[in-house]
């Protein structure tokens, strides 16, 4: 578990970092700040996955779930939700190390 933990931690990394590049470059091009939401992103990548969500949602989730819930993290930019993402499987995946065994005689 903790292997899938921080592979989905690594994957959302990488992507949060493209999404940031994809900012950058046009922040530069445009002279002022730009982000990107995550749906903006999503739906230029893979929009059925886009509209997979939201039929899931509208078939399983309560319409107060999906409101003031989804939609608000689909509107955040793309690299911050996705580093948020990557920061969450890490911590889930995380392993303390033992200070019993490290200094014991």
């Amino acid at each position: 578990m903790r292997f899938v933990a921080r592979t989905l931690s690594l994957v959302f990394l990488v992507c949060a970092v493209l999404a940031g590049l994809v900012d950058a470059i046009k922040s530069v091009a445009a002279g002022r700040l730009v982000l990107s939401p995550l749906a903006q992103s999503w739906s230029s990548g893979s929009p059925e996955t886009l509209a997979l969500l939201e039929n899931l949602s509208a078939q399983y989730l309560p319409a107060w779930v999906w409101d003031p819930g989804v939609a608000w993290v689909l509107m955040q930019p793309a690299c911050v939700v996705l580093l948020a993402l990557s920061l969450l499987f890490y911590l889930a995946g995380y392993r303390r190390a033992r200070l019993a065994g490290r200094f014991a005689a």
